[in-house]
């Protein structure tokens, strides 16, 4: 049996620099890992079934990113073996912090482990590229800088900041906002030395805040505290701080009614750190 994390993400910045002829977008983003996320419990099945227990309530298990991802690998590696997935869930849901996909690479990333499969993370990468453009990031473990879809990673190293994340009692459509008339684009890319420079933005965060009031009224009572950003195509907000009890302190000043957590902003995924010292355990 393996317990792993499953990271939240959050987008520190995102730029919808152009559009494909089959309607996808091109992205240019920056992924910050946080310390922060769900739990997956993976042990082995009889009979080759892949059964969940746990996840989002009302949510088929066909329609679980952590099932399909198992299922997915399944049918890449032609193995039979069967699992159980119990999903203790964290991430708020449709908020833009990469819970699906993260449960998913979590998933692949665990399952490549215990059925000693020995896929590299890049072949399990174009895997979890079908189930969603979040999952590269999460398979490789690295705070990254992102292109194309958001599949095209390069590892950067980001400050180790801390991050309040509030979520509105309100569930964002991605398809919805990269659907509207009025989103940007065309941003020009930007580069690394300009981001940290202070550059960047959410194109969505405009057309989010006119479609939904609630990320609106958020963004402006996270920015008492310190400049705030939605993440994704929302609904959670963020911002960052040099140190915890200044977010925890901006956490408690928040309405009851606002679901928030504090985090760590980290380089190298939890999950990551999770199997480096699984293998490292004396066994007895």
């Amino acid at each position: 049996m393996l317990e792993l994390p499953a990271p939240a993400k959050l987008n520190l910045f995102l730029h919808v620099t152009g559009r494909r002829p089959e309607g996808y977008h091109e992205l240019q983003t920056c992924f910050q890992l946080l310390d922060y996320g769900d739990r997956i419990r993976l042990s082995e099945e009889s009979a080759g079934r892949i059964l969940r227990e746990g996840g989002l309530p009302g949510l088929p298990p066909e329609q679980d990113l952590a099932v399909r991802a198992a299922r997915r690998l399944r049918e890449a590696t032609g193995i039979r073996r069967g699992v159980r997935i119990s999903v203790e869930k964290r991430i708020p849901a449709g908020g833009g912090l990469g819970g699906g996909s993260s449960d998913a690479a979590t998933v692949l990333v665990g399952l490549n482990r215990l059925w000693s499969l020995g896929l590299s993370p890049d072949e399990l990468s174009a895997i979890g590229l079908a189930l969603g453009a979040d999952v590269p990031v999460f398979v490789h473990g690295r705070s990254a800088w992102a292109e194309g879809v958001g599949e095209r990673l390069q590892p950067i190293e980001l400050p180790e900041r801390w991050y309040l994340v509030a979520t509105p009692d309100v569930a964002v459509s991605t398809a919805e906002i990269f659907q509207a008339p009025e989103l940007t684009r065309n941003t020009p890319p930007i580069t690394i030395s300009a981001f940290r420079a202070g550059a960047g933005r959410n194109d969505c965060q405009p057309v989010v805040a006119k479609r939904y009031p609630q990320v609106a009224e958020l963004i402006e009572r996270l920015s008492e505290f310190a400049p705030a950003r939605m993440t994704g195509t929302g609904a959670s907000v963020f911002c960052a701080f040099e140190n915890e009890d200044e977010a925890r302190r901006a956490c408690l000043a928040l309405p009851p009614r606002v679901r928030a957590f504090v985090a760590r902003g980290v380089n190298v995924s939890p999950l990551h750190r999770a199997l480096s010292e699984a293998r490292a355990a004396p066994r007895g």
